[in-house]
C-alpha cells in the first residue's frame, strides 16, 4: 500500500446510538485482497487490503443488517471483488459497479444477478482520469433498461460546469457525500445553495449525508462543522438521502475515524426517530432493494 496510506481502525467502539431495525449502511467499499484481486493498473493509489469478511463483521459490530458496496476505483472497471462480497452476504448487500461503454449486455445481466443496482461515475480529478461525457451517456443509456441508477461523486466547486450534464442523464442520481460542499463556507451561501437547488429542482437525485470525517475543518469527533449541512438535506429531503459509514475511508490524509463515533453522528443530522428510519432503513430499502 501507499506509504501515507491510513489504514483503517480494526478496533471501533460499539456506537451508542442504536441504529433501527433493518438499518443499510449505504456507502462503503472493499479492497482486494490484492493477491487475489489485483488492483487495476491505471489507479491513483494503492490502499491497504479491506475484505468483504472485515466489512460484513464491520456491519454486524455496528447494528446494521446490510450494506451497499461501492466499487472502488482502485479496482477500475473488474468487479470480481465487488461481487464475491455481494455473494458473501447472502441477499444483505447491493452493488455499484464500475463499467464501461463496451460492456456487454451478458456482462450487465450477470452484475444484476449479483445484486448489483448502479454504476459510478466520478469527477474527482485526483482519483481518476476525465472520462469524456459521450462515454458516459453511453453507458447511462446502457444500464437505464435495468433500471438502474448513478451514483455521482465530485467537488462543490465542479458543480456549475457539471449542472445540465447531471440533469440531462436518463436515470435516478445518487450524489456522494453531499457533493463535498465546503463546510466553511455558509450553509445558505451561494455554492451549497446551488446544490440544494439540483436536488429541489430535479425529483430523481438522491444524496448521501455521509462522509463528516471527509469535509471537516473543525475535525473529530464531533465535526460540528459538517453537521448544518447534513440537517439541512435530511429535512428539506426527507424521502431522498441515505448514510453511509464510507469504510475503510480511502485517502484519508488527517486522521482515520471511528466507525462507532461516525454512527454516533446520526442522531445529530436525523434529530426524530422518523427522519432517522427514514435515512437509514425506507429510503435505502426502497432504492436498492424494492425495484423502481
Amino acid at each position: 500500500m501507499d506509504a501515507d496510506w491510513l489504514v483503517f481502525d480494526p478496533h471501533p467502539s460499539r456506537p451508542a446510538f442504536r441504529v433501527p431495525r433493518g438499518a443499510v449502511d449505504a456507502h462503503c467499499h472493499i479492497f482486494g485482497p490484492g493477491n487475489r484481486f489485483p488492483y487495476a493498473a491505471e489507479r491513483k493509489y494503492t490502499p491497504c487490503d479491506a475484505s468483504a469478511a472485515e466489512l460484513l463483521a464491520l456491519r454486524d459490530h455496528l447494528g446494521f443488517a446490510c450494506n451497499v458496496i461501492v466499487q472502488a476505483t482502485c479496482h477500475g472497471a473488474d468487479n470480481r471483488a465487488l461481487v464475491d462480497a455481494l455473494a458473501r452476504s447472502d441477499g444483505r448487500a447491493r452493488g455499484i459497479a464500475t463499467v464501461r461503454a463496451d460492456v456487454t449486455d451478458a456482462e450487465l445481466q450477470a452484475l444484476d444477478k449479483a445484486g448489483v443496482r448502479g454504476v459510478r461515475f466520478n469527477f474527482v480529478k485526483r482519483l481518476v482520469d476525465t472520462t469524456p461525457r459521450e462515454t458516459l451517456r453511453a453507458i447511462a443509456a446502457r444500464i437505464a433498461p435495468l433500471g438502474w441508477h448513478i451514483v455521482i461523486y465530485f467537488e462543490s466547486a465542479d458543480l456549475p460546469e457539471l449542472y445540465d450534464f447531471f440533469t440531462a442523464l436518463p436515470t435516478t442520481l445518487v450524489v456522494d457525500h453531499m457533493g463535498r460542499p465546503d463546510v466553511t463556507k455558509p450553509v445558505d451561501g451561494t455554492e451549497f445553495e446551488l446544490f440544494v437547488r439540483l436536488m429541489r429542482e430535479q425529483p430523481t437525485i438522491w444524496c448521501k449525508v455521509s462522509c463528516p470525517e471527509r469535509l471537516s475543518k473543525s475535525g473529530p469527533p464531533s465535526y460540528d462543522d459538517v453537521v448544518p449541512f447534513a440537517r439541512r438535506l435530511v429535512e428539506t429531503f426527507p424521502d431522498r438521502v441515505l448514510w453511509g459509514t464510507d469504510w475503510p475511508h480511502p485517502n484519508l490524509k488527517s486522521h482515520m475515524p471511528d466507525d462507532g463515533r461516525l454512527v454516533d453522528f446520526i442522531p445529530r443530522i436525523a434529530v426524530t426517530a422518523e427522519l432517522q428510519r427514514k435515512l437509514l432503513v425506507d429510503n435505502p430499502t426502497r432504492l436498492y432493494w424494492n425495484r423502481q
